[in-house]
């Protein structure tokens, strides 16, 4: 085992792991909670489900394991390319859908899932070869509000809780490096005052905005509980989700025995939280994972600190943060102290481009961790992100 982290899977050993770990996790999962689409559309095939997400997350080991051979430095520039791809991608996606509740996806992939790293990265390179410059509020405006704005203003229209959270992650990766209080104050203002009047809109013109009604619906019913009106109906998902986990208690009711996992939409998806804690208990399948996620986050952290350079250190926290935040997102609807926001669980859940993302983050976290580790001549900035 020493020999094959030394040899293949250098970087943070503890990434490595618990990437194997969440993925062990997610083919058990996802194998128990297909079972309703494999009824419905496959004749109880469970397997065919079963084979497509193994292939999916081999393939992003694969995909991990090179990019974390690859010199971070390289993506900085990259990261442009990626911003103005995902940008088309998100624009020809709410152009050509007929409704905004399919215009996440284009060709069976969500470009939001690269302008999330695409983003990430491109902050990371502004903020690591601006500093100064950043200090000045348009400069700031102009190179770190104006994309955000843009990126996270595309997303929105057809997914409120994916721009909220870009937007989240961005703030706090913009909060840790050196921009003053004072410009990161106007672009929080700037976004609240963005964000109410696009509500504003959404509300007079309903044909412009057209899911604005669902995002205040979702909320009214998380705020107003059973005393919404049509509240069984509104938080009929998390009802359901709440009774798997109390059904699971503290050992669960063991592998491929959850109950709700027939019934509740999303099973393998938004709720694989809920179908985890019902049939591996709160200890095993609640306590457990979250720890997981929870020493991702501390990893990243000791990644940052241990880094070369300023603009790995972004990376590294920036991805790192948006995975760990995400996957509390996730959970917390499950257990419903937060409104359904349709969250996968970062490389649980079963899907596509979700998994491939995250792996690509995992593969851009261990890259940089890997050359902290073999790097002894600290590079500068200019160079590092040019």
């Amino acid at each position: 085992m020493n020999t094959l982290f030394k040899k293949y899977l250098t970087g943070d050993r503890v990434i490595w792991v618990i990437a194997i770990l969440l993925s062990l996790f997610s083919v058990l999962i996802v194998y128990s909670s297909t079972s309703q689409l494999s009824y419905k559309f496959r004749n109880g095939n469970t397997e065919s489900y079963l084979f497509k997400h193994t292939m999916i997350i081999l393939l992003g080991f694969l995909i991990m394991y090179y990019l974390h051979k690859v010199k971070v430095r390289y993506f900085a520039p990259i990261s442009v390319l990626g911003m103005v791809l995902s940008l088309f991608g998100l624009i020809i996606a709410l152009v050509f859908s007929s409704d905004l509740s399919t215009a996440r996806w284009i060709l069976g992939m969500q470009p939001s899932d690269a302008a999330k790293i695409s983003l990430l990265v491109y902050l990371a390179r502004q903020l690591s070869m601006n500093k100064e410059e950043l200090k000045n509020f348009k400069v700031f405006v102009l190179k770190i509000v104006l994309p955000v704005a843009v990126i996270c203003g595309a997303i929105l229209p057809a997914d409120l809780s994916t721009s909220v959270m870009l937007f989240v992650d961005c703030l706090v990766l913009i909060f840790i490096s050196s921009v003053s209080w004072k410009n990161i104050g106007g672009m929080l203002g700037l976004a609240i005052g963005g964000f109410l009047l696009i509500l504003l809109i959404g509300t007079v013109q309903p044909k412009l905005l057209p899911r604005v009604p669902t995002w205040t619906s979702r909320i009214g019913a998380f705020i107003g509980g059973d005393e919404v009106e049509n509240a069984a109906d509104k938080n009929y998902q998390t009802d359901i989700a709440k009774a798997g986990i109390a059904r699971g208690g503290l050992r669960g009711t063991g592998p491929s025995k959850s109950t709700v996992k027939n019934i509740l939409p999303s099973a393998w998806a938004d709720f694989i939280f809920a179908i985890f804690i019902e049939e591996y208990g709160s200890i095993l399948g609640g306590v457990f994972l979250i720890l997981l996620y929870l020493i991702i986050l501390y990893r990243v952290i000791v990644i940052a600190k241990n880094s070369k350079s300023d603009f790995g250190s972004y990376v590294a926290f920036g991805l790192g943060f948006s995975i760990v935040f995400q996957a509390f997102l996730n959970m917390g609807v499950s257990v419903n102290v937060l409104p359904v926001t349709g969250q996968p669980l970062p490389l649980v859940s079963m899907g596509g481009t979700a998994i491939l993302v995250t792996c690509v983050s995992f593969g851009l976290i261990l890259g940089v961790s890997r050359e902290a580790q073999f790097s002894s001549n600290k590079q500068t900035n200019e160079e590092y992100a040019s």
